[in-house]
């Protein structure tokens, strides 16, 4: 990866692994902390030169191609002696092979640097194998939710994942385990609202439902409910930014522990309890291997914090529905 600078102009080299890719994914990879709309800014202005030529955001990447990019304000790079264990590098691998490999993330690390944070998980196991030629995300996971997490090891593989992740559901099966605050009373439940992506005055992002948003699907299924908290399981058909975390708390079921969209008061009360985080967990994948001619079948358990939850949850309220999963 080159060594972006603030001060300079930076050339860049485009290998094999790398061909294959959009020029502005390319740029928001390695430009870690710069906004969004900057790399789009010198993507118009034409800043950025491929081949010594102007060149659509849209441009796919082809091997030797040379990169030219302006001075550009970066993250703030790794400390001395960093080795990737501030951001706990205690990845627990799920399954590895020579295309991709599956982490179980914990909560509370990004799956990559930028808005503001300098490393992420795929900084972190890039750190621990200075050897490996090619690691990039396959798909995205919220700072706040644990559970599966897929990195290409090759550049074939992963454009297989990001084709599988685009096709509406149709071959990866993506479910997460929830706990929202209410008696949900469905057995299953096909939820379509369309989500809208904007920003705050703070420039956070958020999402909402509008009609003039994203279509998005999720087929939510129950699981266990109380008298104040239902476990439900979330199959993503598709996969937007916040897309669960939003759809229930449209609903008027907000996740236990989420501080964008839950009940905040709750939220506190919880702590007390013994939840210290959002109950959201990536914890079963089947997938086509995108490789090999293979169906693959992922599973990440409760972290120790949501079981222990769940635990105190099945001690102390009465269930009306559902066996301990």
């Amino acid at each position: 990866m080159p060594d972006v600078s603030k001060n300079s102009v930076t050339r860049a080299l485009i290998s094999e692994e790398e061909a294959g890719q959009r020029l502005d994914n390319y740029l928001l990879r390695i430009c870690k902390g710069v906004p969004k709309s900057h790399v789009y800014r010198i993507l118009r202005s034409g800043e950025v030169r491929v081949n010594k030529k102007r060149a659509e955001a849209s441009y796919r990447l082809l091997n030797g191609d040379e990169i030219r990019i302006p001075p550009v304000r970066i993250a703030e790079r790794a400390p001395e002696g960093y080795d990737g264990a501030m951001i706990r590098a205690d990845l627990p691998l799920l399954f590895e092979d020579d295309a991709l490999l599956a982490v179980n993330k914990p909560a509370g690390i990004a799956v990559h640097g930028g808005s503001g944070v300098s490393f992420g998980v795929i900084e972190a196991l890039r750190k621990q194998r200075p050897l490996a030629k090619f690691l990039e995300l396959a798909h995205r996971l919220d700072r706040e939710t644990s559970g599966i997490l897929l990195v290409g090891k090759k550049r074939s593989a992963l454009v297989k994942l990001h084709d599988m992740f685009r096709d509406g559901g149709r071959s990866a099966d993506k479910r997460y385990l929830v706990l929202v605050s209410g008696r949900w009373m469905d057995k299953s439940r096909n939820v379509r609202l369309p989500l809208h992506k904007y920003l705050l005055e703070n420039g956070e992002r958020r999402v909402r439902v509008a009609e003039d948003g994203k279509p998005s699907q999720t087929i939510f299924r129950l699981v266990e409910r109380w008298e104040r908290f239902s476990l439900l399981e979330a199959q993503l058909k598709t996969g937007r930014t916040h897309q669960i975390r939003v759809h229930l708390a449209h609903l008027g079921f907000p996740i236990a522990g989420d501080e964008k969209y839950g009940d905040f008061a709750l939220n506190k009360a919880l702590v007390k309890e013994g939840l210290k985080r959002m109950f959201l967990h990536a914890w079963k994948m089947e997938f086509p291997h995108p490789l090999k001619e293979e169906r693959m079948a992922l599973e990440a358990p409760l972290p120790d914090g949501l079981a222990s939850f769940l635990s105190h949850l099945r001690a102390t309220e009465d269930r009306d529905y559902g066996e301990a999963i």
